[in-house]
């Protein structure tokens, strides 16, 4: 007699195996995906950037806005998921920005500029925005 178990044995095998060879095939092309973006971030940042201490980092607070806060506070920061930050800098000072940048505020998670790109950022905020 034959066992009915054998033909649902060899497809959890082959299932395994497929899964297997899936994955090692990923690993390979997570690590060309990330060599390749390593060299058009080298490429890129011999133009706009300055050196920091803990990487690259633009000087330019209104690229450090578009891509840190825009999504939250809008591309005119008038506000969105975040608050309006147009008057911002008649409300808060410098130190008082750069530290709700770096630490983060209500539903703003810490963390979302480095400390460099905060400082930048937070002066920008400060003149221009008042």
């Amino acid at each position: 007699m034959k066992n009915p178990v054998i033909p649902y044995a060899i497809i959890a095998i082959a299932g395994i195996l497929t899964v297997i060879v899936f994955s090692l095939v990923g690993v390979n092309q997570r690590e060309a995906i990330q060599e390749e973006q390593n060299g058009e971030q080298t490429e890129e940042s011999g133009e706009s950037s300055e050196e920091s201490g803990e990487g690259e980092t633009t000087a330019d607070p209104a690229q450090i806005f578009e891509s840190n806060c825009a999504s939250c506070h809008g591309a005119d920061l008038s506000g969105g998921a975040g608050p309006d930050l147009t008057t911002v800098g008649s409300r808060l000072s410098q130190e008082e920005i750069q530290d709700i940048i770096i630490n983060g505020q209500g539903s703003m998670p810490a963390g979302m500029a480095t400390e460099p790109e905060a400082e930048v950022l937070s002066q920008w905020l400060a003149e221009e925005h008042q």
